[in-house]
C-alpha cells in the first residue's frame, strides 16, 4: 500500500486510514458529519495526493488529446481547467479527468484507481512525435481547501489575487513561499482551491494552513466527507455513476460530450445513444423513510426490476434525507416517479428527484 507525502500528518491527527486507489488514505479524522459541515459552512482541507498527475508537453498535445476525449481540449485558454472524459469504443467511460492548460505544458489529473490504466491508455495511443508524457503519480502532492471561507483562509498564504481567479482556471504562484499551481477547482459543490506542489513542501503547507485557521473552523477532512459532499452536489464517482459500461451520456454528462468535434474514441456509440434516447440513465432518488439505499440494491417500478442503486448516503445538506443515485430504465427515471428499493428482501418507497440534490447559493 502506497502512502502520500502527508501520511505522517494524518497519523498525527489520529485519522482512520483505509486502502483507496492503492494508497493508505484518511477516511475520517473526527467524524464524517463534522467534516462535512465544516466544508458546507466554513472550510475543509483534503489530501488528494493519491490522484494521478500526468504532465503532457509538445506541439501536438491538444489536437491529439481531442482524438481521445469527449470534451474539447484545443479550445482551452491558457491557464484554463476543463472537465473531460476518456471513453472506450463502445462509449463506456475509461475515466473522468480534469485537464489544465499551463503556460508551457498540460496537466492531466486522473482518478487514483485508474492511474495505471490511464497511463497505459495514453502511451498506447501516443503519436510517434509531438507528445511527451511524464508520470507524476505519487511523486507530486495535491492539497484542496474547499468551502465558503476557503478564499479568505488561503489568501494570506499566497502571493496572487485569488478573488480575481475565475472558476475552473489556475495560476502559478507561491504558497507560504513554496512554488505551486493554484487552481479554482474542486469536488464538493462549494467554492475552493486545489494546490499542486512538491511532496517535500506538502507537510509544512498542510500543517501551517490547519494551525493558522483551526480557530476559524478549518477542519482536516477525509474521503468519507468528500463522498457525501460530492453525492449531494450530484457529481459522479468513477466506479459508481461512471464505469467502462456506463457512458457519459447515461451519467447525465452530455454537456461534456462535444459531438461537433471530429472523430474521437467512442463518438459513434455516444451519438447513437443521444439520437436514440432509449438508454438507462443515472437519476436522483430520495428514500421515503430512514433506511438508506446502498450500492447494488435492486430498484423496482410497477412490479418490474428497472435498475439498481449506484451510490447512497444520508444528506445533511438536504434535511438529513437518505438520497441515492440509481441507474434506471428511461421510463422509470422521470422526475416524481415512485419507485421501490429492495433492501434485504423488503421493498421501501422512494421517489425520483432532479440532480443535484444540493446547490450552493451564489
Amino acid at each position: 500500500m502506497k502512502r502520500t507525502a502527508l501520511h505522517g500528518e494524518h497519523v498525527k491527527l489520529g485519522a482512520k486510514l483505509v486502502p483507496f486507489g492503492g494508497f493508505e488514505m484518511p477516511v475520517q479524522y473526527s467524524s464524517i458529519l463534522k467534516e462535512h459541515n465544516a466544508v458546507r459552512h466554513r472550510a475543509g482541507l483534503f489530501d488528494l495526493s493519491h490522484m494521478g498527475q500526468f504532465w503532457l508537453t509538445g506541439d501536438m498535445v491538444a489536437d491529439w488529446a481531442d482524438t481521445l476525449t469527449t470534451n474539447a481540449v484545443a479550445t482551452m485558454k491558457p491557464m484554463q481547467a476543463r472537465y473531460n472524459l476518456f471513453c472506450n469504443p463502445a462509449g463506456g467511460t475509461h475515466d473522468d479527468t480534469i485537464f489544465y492548460r499551463l503556460e508551457n505544458r498540460w496537466l492531466l489529473v486522473v482518478n487514483a484507481s485508474n492511474a495505471d490504466k490511464m497511463w497505459e491508455h495514453l502511451n498506447a495511443n501516443r503519436p510517434a512525435s509531438g507528445v511527451e508524457l511524464e508520470n507524476q503519480h505519487g511523486k507530486s502532492a495535491l492539497i484542496a481547501i474547499q468551502g465558503p471561507r476557503s478564499l479568505a483562509m488561503l489568501q494570506p498564504h499566497v502571493d496572487v489575487d485569488l478573488e480575481a481567479l475565475k472558476y475552473y482556471f489556475c495560476i502559478e504562484g507561491r504558497v507560504d513561499g513554496v512554488p505551486a499551481t493554484i487552481a479554482r477547482t474542486g469536488y464538493t459543490g462549494e467554492d475552493g482551491f486545489e494546490l499542486f506542489l512538491s511532496n517535500d513542501a506538502a507537510p509544512k503547507i498542510w500543517s501551517t494552513l490547519l494551525e493558522s485557521h483551526r480557530g476559524e473552523g478549518l477542519e482536516a477532512c477525509g474521503l468519507g466527507a468528500r463522498d457525501v459532499l460530492r453525492l449531494e452536489a450530484g457529481m459522479p464517482l468513477y466506479g459508481h455513476e461512471l464505469t467502462e459500461e456506463i457512458t457519459p451520456v447515461q451519467a447525465g454528462l452530455k454537456w461534456a460530450v462535444k459531438t461537433t468535434k471530429p472523430e474521437f474514441l467512442g463518438k459513434e456509440a455516444l451519438e447513437g445513444q443521444i439520437h436514440g434516447d432509449d438508454y438507462s440513465r443515472i437519476a436522483g432518488v430520495v428514500m421515503g423513510g430512514r433506511i438508506p439505499a446502498r450500492e447494488g440494491y435492486p430498484v423496482w417500478h410497477g412490479g418490474r426490476l428497472v435498475g439498481s442503486i449506484r451510490s447512497g448516503s444520508i444528506a445533511p445538506s438536504v434535511d438529513n434525507k437518505n438520497v441515492a443515485t440509481a441507474l434506471l430504465e428511461k421510463a422509470a427515471a422521470t422526475e416524481a416517479t415512485r419507485l421501490e428499493i429492495e433492501i434485504r428482501g423488503t421493498k421501501h418507497e422512494a421517489t425520483v428527484v432532479p440532480l443535484p440534490f444540493y446547490k450552493r447559493a451564489k
